[in-house]
């Protein structure tokens, strides 16, 4: 019933667009975790076959379907303009809603699902990890271009998908309620990483202090700069399209540049359980501070660049943090697969800190030389 129930669905959604010929078949696409994508095979009466991503959106993560599809349908119309105005393509630099027959940018089912498709960029590859320094810069150069693009965007438009995301002075606010909790008496086994965090308190407000003040201003921001949200040109090889926009909102740029390097920076899996093998790569720092500046620099701040250290640092702290709040609370947000995981995941990012640390003057030597 359930299997029959969820075909029903899938023929709704494909029924509330116009895809310009016959749908010729449907299929699962893709890696991801968090939304249900399809996707969809489209033959034309002239014979050719185009492909479309359709999705259904996570409504239990993204409680806000309206909200964010007005980020990204606002977001992803003003990139067209502009990659127009400059002489792109904006069939291949950006994403594109297509609407539903009702002209909405997405479809709410008979369930209650609510469904979205983006016509398929042909010609691209998406990459779950840095195979060599080349795609790391592809990466910086793309997301730094998605930063210069949006500069004029005004951000306080856009709605929090997810709120407080990268918050750094919440999420250790609510790290210590979860230690005062401390409902699994997991706590005694985990006296470094708390003692690590605490020591750290003062640092968790550095960047919303600087945001409040006024030195840093409130921009477009992707909140999940990994490389598997890039496409990569499969014959150039270069990086051209942001995707995954879930969670578009409004932040800080160096938020974006920080947790790019937070993920590509080092060789070692995010769960490496040998610290020996965690190690902050400070040529892979350089690589991606020059392609994100080359790209982004005309449109941050002087204050913005000079931080980019900081963006680095804060980002990863902040993701150790969560991970080790999860681990206190049960390991109920971050998907587990074996005992420890969160606690693994958490003490990789500390020792990432460490390292920055140690190098914390090379680093800005690289921005300032960069800059």
């Amino acid at each position: 019933m359930a299997r029959c129930q969820a075909e029903e669905t899938l023929r709704q959604a494909e029924s509330a667009f116009d895809f310009g010929g016959e749908i010729v078949g449907a299929l699962r696409y893709g890696q991801g975790h968090i939304n249900d994508t399809f996707c969809v095979y489209v033959q034309k009466e002239d014979g050719e076959c185009l492909r479309y991503i359709l999705q259904r959106i996570n409504t239990e993560t993204f409680r806000d379907p309206d909200g964010l599809m007005e980020n990204i349908a606002g977001v992803t119309d003003y990139l067209r303009e502009v990659i127009c105005k400059n002489g792109g393509d904006p069939t291949r630099e950006t994403l594109t809603v297509l609407r539903t027959r009702e002209n909405a940018p997405y479809f709410r089912d008979s369930q209650g699902g609510c469904w979205r498709v983006y016509p398929f960029i042909e010609g691209t590859v998406c990459l779950q990890s840095v195979q060599k320094p080349e795609q790391f810069y592809e990466s910086a150069k793309t997301f730094g271009k998605f930063q210069m693009l949006l500069a004029d965007y005004d951000a306080s438009t856009l709605h929090e998908t997810i709120p407080r995301f990268h918050d750094t002075r919440d999420r250790l606010c609510n790290f210590q309620k979860a230690l005062a909790a401390d409902t699994l008496s997991r706590a005694k086994d985990v006296k470094a990483e708390i003692d690590f965090v605490l020591a750290h308190e003062k640092d968790c407000s550095v960047l919303m202090d600087r945001l409040e003040a006024g030195d840093l201003p409130l921009r477009v921001t992707h909140n999940d700069t990994k490389l598997n949200n890039i496409l990569i040109d499969k014959v150039s090889g270069r990086g051209i399209c942001v995707i995954d926009l879930d969670t578009v909102m409004p932040g800080l740029s160096l938020n974006d540049y920080g947790d790019s390097i937070r993920f590509g920076a080092n060789h070692s899996a995010e769960d490496e359980p040998d610290l020996s093998k965690v190690n902050f790569d400070l040529e892979l720092f350089a690589i991606y501070t020059k392609g994100f500046l080359e790209e982004a620099g005309s449109a941050l701040t002087a204050v913005e660049k000079e931080y980019l250290p900081w963006g680095a640092k804060l980002m990863t702290l902040e993701c150790g943090i969560r991970f080790l709040t999860d681990y206190l609370e049960g390991d109920h947000y971050f998907r587990t697969h074996r005992p420890g995981q969160n606690l693994d995941r958490c003490r990789t990012q500390f020792k990432l800190v460490r390292d920055m640390e140690l190098l914390w003057p090379q680093m800005q030597r690289i921005v300032a030389e960069i800059r």
